[in-house]
């Protein structure tokens, strides 16, 4: 009876720990987070990322159904990989950053597909357009921290990014694959 006794003990002090452990996420760390882009431009792979995002998080995973989050981009800060590419992206035919300086997603919902694993569906805003996009985002426990990582195609069509002469898709293709990595932590 002793053992069972203390088996029962055991686990219930087990219980409470995974459980403050498992407070929601209410920040994240931008230094351990990125947000990174890849593309075709004339047939090459071509990466790049953005140095500036904010979130508003409050995301349990244990409660995903009950999770608020939106998340912006500051578009001027971002990295093709060149000056001049940095130059021309945040031009009126590209994301036109001096009217819409921002990229804006808001999920409207969580749903959880497997263990540790969910369907995130929400709106994406980028010069002034809104679409719906839904994605798969993976949550990894680091700690008392989490890693939520996911990604999807944007086409650049749907947004107006590229217009005039480079409105075909001849030499930047219309696929934009964008994918995060956001190291959320609970509030302190």
């Amino acid at each position: 009876m002793k053992n069972v006794l203390k088996s029962i003990v055991t686990l219930s002090a087990l219980a409470l720990a995974m459980q403050a452990q498992a407070a929601p996420y209410q920040s994240i760390v931008p230094a351990k987070s990125s947000v990174t882009f890849s593309y075709k431009q004339m047939g090459v792979a071509m990466d790049g990322r953005f140095k500036k995002f904010a979130a508003q998080v409050n995301f349990d995973p244990a409660k995903a159904e009950q999770a608020k989050v939106s998340f912006e981009v500051d578009l001027a800060s971002v990295d093709a990989g060149s000056s001049e590419a940095d130059d021309e992206v945040v031009t009126k035919s590209w994301f036109n950053a001096a009217a819409f300086p921002k990229a804006q997603f808001v999920a409207k919902q969580f749903k959880q597909t497997a263990p540790h694993q969910y369907e995130v569906q929400g709106t994406l805003s980028i010069k002034g357009l809104t679409r719906e996009v839904k994605f798969p985002m993976k949550h990894t426990a680091q700690g008392k921290d989490g890693l939520l990582t996911g990604g999807f195609t944007l086409k650049r069509a749907d947004f107006s990014i590229g217009e005039g002469m480079w409105a075909k898709f001849d030499v930047v293709a219309n696929d934009i694959q964008v994918n995060f990595s956001i190291t959320a932590q609970a509030s302190k």
